[in-house]
């Protein structure tokens, strides 16, 4: 990575790869941070605190890592911190955060809208619209709340910021909410680099589920549709691999539909135990209402197994190819034929896989810091924000 030389970055996001909740959000941060640092940044990552995480730490990659507030406390403690820096005050303030160069603010639903009081220039990083889901989090009344601050109040007060998003689908949303098509760059998702030899597949029908358990992931299209198959392929299994506070009603829902011993709740797994999940999978299932970018997917598909997500569903639609690495589908029903029709089609699946592994190469970390760095180059250098895209193979 070329594109930087040195500087301070300061990145406000609510979570860390450690939070309990954390997920594609917090890897793309993590990634991309790493990359700026081997470009020559000093880079630092406030976000809220959780668990017995310490308030302040530096990872083997050498971002700083500065933890303060929990899940709604953090965007004013992030604000605080940032000014207290700035002003010098205390012995130990320069020190804990210092001055920052730029700022990428990550709206994640609610942005940090450090543009108010931050002097320095902003980057506003969106990975996704939250319109959907909005709803099934919170109710009628914190919904239209939340929706009001993502789609109005953020617009306006990022209205002369560079915006960075990870798929095209997000920056056809973005506009449509008002953000200038010329000040927004696409950075996608990398995929780690796979040392592992190949596991084997799996002998019977296997299908994956992998993500934070929660409610938009929808993870109870793929119950329901294991219940079906079951009722045809006796010897088929799910894996639902994650963790999160979603767990125990999807748990209850198995015991309903009576497909206990057809499904296997891994909670968090390892690295290692995902690669070997995923290389054993005839399939990885990604029913998830919204998402930026379908890291699940890349990471399946780079183990050669295929995916079947749904079209509407942003992001996912940008991370295959439809019809040739996946299958992209329109409801619940056409999910679960599609997913039937590819457990029984062995040559089909196995050319999807194929391609899904050629693929799914083609995105990296690196190349998504160097993108990413083009676009800080040009905020520090005073240029105009503009539409920097990420080329691939």
């Amino acid at each position: 990575m070329t594109e930087l030389s040195g500087g301070h970055v300061l990145f406000l996001n609510w979570r860390d790869t450690k939070h309990p909740e954390g997920g594609g959000s917090e890897l793309f941060l993590d990634r991309v941070a790493a990359e700026f640092v081997r470009g020559g940044y000093l880079v630092t990552l406030l976000c809220q605190a959780h668990g017995n995480a310490p308030a302040e730490e530096t990872t083997p990659d050498g971002v700083r890592i500065i933890r303060r507030g929990g899940r709604h406390t953090v965007y004013l403690l992030a604000a605080i911190t940032y000014l207290i820096g700035l002003l010098g005050i205390g012995p130990l303030a320069r020190r804990r955060l210092g001055r920052p160069d730029l700022i990428i603010d990550v709206g994640n639903g609610i942005p940090f809208l450090s543009r108010l009081y931050a002097r320095v220039p902003v980057i506003a990083l969106v990975h996704h619209v939250h319109r959907e889901q909005w709803p099934v989090v919170f109710g009628p009344r914190l919904a239209r709340v939340g929706w009001w601050i993502e789609s109005r109040l953020a617009v306006r007060v990022y209205r002369d910021c560079q915006y960075v998003t990870v798929s095209e689908s997000t920056r056809e949303e973005l506009v449509g909410l008002g953000v200038d098509r010329h000040r927004i760059a696409v950075v996608h998702n990398g995929t780690p680099e796979v040392t592992e030899p190949p596991a084997p597949r799996t002998p019977h029908p296997s299908l994956m589920v992998l993500g934070r358990l929660v409610p938009h992931k929808r993870v109870e299209f793929a119950l329901r549709a294991t219940a079906l198959l079951a009722l045809e392929l006796p010897g088929v299994e799910l894996v639902v691999a994650g963790q999160g506070w979603w767990d125990e009603p999807l748990r209850q829902l198995t015991e309903d539909l009576g497909i206990e011993e057809r499904v296997r709740f891994t909670g968090f797994v390892s690295e290692q135990e995902k690669h070997e999940l995923l290389c054993g999978s005839w399939l990885l299932l990604a029913p998830s209402l919204k998402e930026g970018w379908g890291l699940t997917i890349v990471e399946a598909g780079v183990r050669g197994t295929p995916s079947v997500a749904f079209r509407s569903a942003g992001g996912v639609a940008d991370a295959m190819v439809d019809g040739e690495t996946g299958v992209l589908v329109e409801n619940e029903y056409d999910f679960f034929l599609q997913v039937r029709a590819l457990l029984l089609d062995a040559v089909r699946r196995g050319g999807m896989g194929a391609a899904a592994a050629v693929h799914a190469k083609q995105f990296t970390w690196e190349n998504a810091g160097e993108t990413f760095g083009k676009v800080v180059a040009r905020q520090l250098s005073g240029e105009e924000p503009a539409p920097v895209d990420q080329r691939v193979a």
